[in-house]
């Protein structure tokens, strides 16, 4: 069967954030090459889900962006990030006309104070981008975050017209600036309430959850990612993306030189094995059909953090806080 989705990994931005971990380079010089690399590598098949991410795929210039837009099949769901900050008309006029029929926007907050304590310019306009089907993220647990605050991100998200939002709670990652000087951040149990609140207020307004961090009004779930968490398979082009393929899941470092070099990307063994399925369907509000009876046995001592009955096992609001513990008592 072919592999239904593609991702494609703009390791290109206007400047760095603070607290973001994924790969990417504020040099733009080389993103001619960078495209045309991109297209040798290209599968002709065509894709039921294909997904432009980053970095910052709205500062590549038009023109290189129209042709690597032309170059993909996509027969369903096509999405790309953008940065509020870098859309243009032009922009927008290039993403509708090669295809693109889901944007996916990083808001983070709309209120001022939080916006300059991420690093993010601090006002936040929507800009006009010509495509109905959009998603906006939201981060929980900024420094000075609170429920009234974050109540006026999610108004805003929800009177935008959003069709999803994805809702995530602020990590340090390492190798990050806040990572190596931490700012003030509010504690875990003030970010498990931010994170409830906003499960109850999204729910309460039609964002139906369907994922840990992911909320969409009915019949706008997220393809592309249902596709990776129910442990479909997917091909992967760029420094720092992962793949998974034939059974085996693979990345490209994170290396744009090497990248651009021809370097091919590096095996990291089987995937899809039962467990790695399990674990991936414990993130969906699904959870698993057919739980075995160990998985059962075990969920009897969580508590109120699973539920499990005749209609299978599942996270809920507050297993999902604890997810990676949870998931991990239930695999043994």
């Amino acid at each position: 069967m072919p592999t239904q989705s593609l991702y494609i990994h703009i390791p290109f931005c206007a400047r760095k954030c603070p607290y973001c971990d994924f790969y990417s380079l504020c040099d733009m010089q080389l993103q001619g090459a960078f495209v045309a690399r991109c297209i040798e590598l290209l599968p002709t098949q065509s894709f039921k889900t294909a997904y432009i991410g980053g970095g910052t795929p709205s500062v590549l210039q038009p023109d290189l962006l129209a042709t690597l837009l032309h170059a993909i099949n996509c027969s369903g769901e096509f999405t790309i990030e953008c940065n509020a900050a870098s859309v243009t008309r032009e922009f927008a006029q290039v993403i509708t006309e090669g295809g693109v029929n889901r944007v996916s926007m990083g808001l983070q907050s709309i209120v001022p104070d939080e916006r300059q304590a991420l690093g993010r310019t601090r006002e936040f306009s929507l800009p006009e981008l010509g495509i109905d089907n959009f998603s906006l993220d939201v981060m929980l647990g900024i420094p000075g975050q609170t429920q009234a605050s974050l109540q006026r991100t999610l108004e805003f998200c929800a009177h935008a017209g959003a069709k999803h939002v994805s809702a995530y709670l602020l990590k340090l990652e390492p190798g990050t600036p806040f990572h190596d000087k931490p700012p003030e951040l509010p504690d875990d149990d003030q970010q498990a309430e931010l994170y409830l609140f906003a499960c109850d207020w999204l729910a309460r307004h039609g964002y139906a959850q369907y994922e840990i961090s992911n909320f969409a009004l009915p019949g706008y779930e997220s393809q592309h990612n249902l596709n990776t968490w129910r442990c479909g398979e997917y091909h992967a082009v760029g420094p720092g993306a992962h793949g998974f393929t034939h059974g085996r899941r693979w990345h490209y470092p994170r290396d744009l030189q090497a990248f651009m070099r021809g370097n091919l990307p590096l095996d990291d063994g089987a995937g899809g094995d039962a467990d790695e399925r399990a674990m991936l369907a414990l993130r969906l509000t699904e959870g698993i059909a057919k739980p075995t009876a160990d998985m059962r046995a075990r969920a009897k001592s969580l508590g109120d953090l699973v539920i499990c009955d005749e209609h299978g096992l599942r996270l809920t609001r507050a297993g999902m806080l604890l997810s990676n513990a949870v998931i991990a008592r239930l695999l043994g």
